[in-house]
């Protein structure tokens, strides 16, 4: 296993885009016991403001390593957050929005398998979640768990009888619950993005599915998100 010369502490590959519900996973992934190898994917998105936050969280939980990984999605398209079509400000409709990257997570945790195997490491963490979110096909329970299978099938590890055990600690719970975990953690909101559609002046815009669900989160856990938005609070 990989770590600290000097730790037996186990580790564990965390998916780290940068957002709140990853950095309250990769919290969570420490406070397990584990050591945390972050993975980062540089996919081309529009809101690359999200790469600078997993840097900054990276650090500030003390990873044991950070890979950047780049891949450019803007190749395929397809979405509003790799592509040229504008991200929806007008709330969530209940249909799967312009801003699902198609497959992401999917391809994602293939290549958090890769490095979880490459690097010796038996745990994933990623921080779907099935409640409060966008209506993604990608953050449901049954794919995870369908992955987890794949991942046996297609790994040395997993026919040598070393399965990886993906961790998704945030999959039922709501925004607010996590947006309580974090500050149980002792997490600054402001370390993590979430907006779709960062403004030119640096501020989350505050009207995107991704902002709208991570205010509402706070506000229903009565506390208050240190994010800077362009834009008031929608009633």
């Amino acid at each position: 296993m990989v770590g600290d010369p000097g730790t037996t502490k186990p580790v564990a590959v965390v998916l780290l885009s940068g957002g709140l519900d990853s950095m309250v996973t990769a919290a969570l992934a420490r406070e397990q016991g584990f050591d945390v190898l972050a993975l980062t994917i540089n996919y081309g998105q529009r809101h690359r403001r999200e790469l600078e936050a997993a840097n900054d969280i990276a650090q500030r939980l003390g990873a044991v390593r950070h890979i950047m990984l780049p891949l450019d999605l803007r190749a395929f398209g397809g979405s509003a957050l790799t592509d040229d079509i504008p991200v929806p400000k007008s709330g969530l409709a209940g249909d799967i929005p312009v801003t699902y990257v198609p497959a992401r997570n999917l391809v994602f945790l293939a290549l958090t398998t890769a490095c979880a195997e490459a690097a010796g490491a038996s745990d994933i963490f990623i921080g779907v979640n099935a409640l409060d979110y966008s209506g993604y096909p990608d953050c449901r329970p049954e794919f995870i768990s369908s992955f987890a299978e794949t991942a046996r099938l297609a790994t040395k590890a997993g026919v040598e009888g070393q399965p990886f055990t993906i961790h998704a600690p945030l999959q039922m719970m709501t925004k607010a619950e996590i947006a309580s975990e974090s500050a149980r953690l002792g997490l600054d909101p402001s370390w993590s993005w979430s907006c779709y559609d960062p403004q030119a002046d640096g501020l989350a815009c505050g009207l995107c599915d991704s902002c709208r669900l991570r205010r509402n989160g706070f506000h229903e856990a009565g506390l208050v998100d240190t994010t800077p938005y362009a834009a008031p609070k929608p009633e």
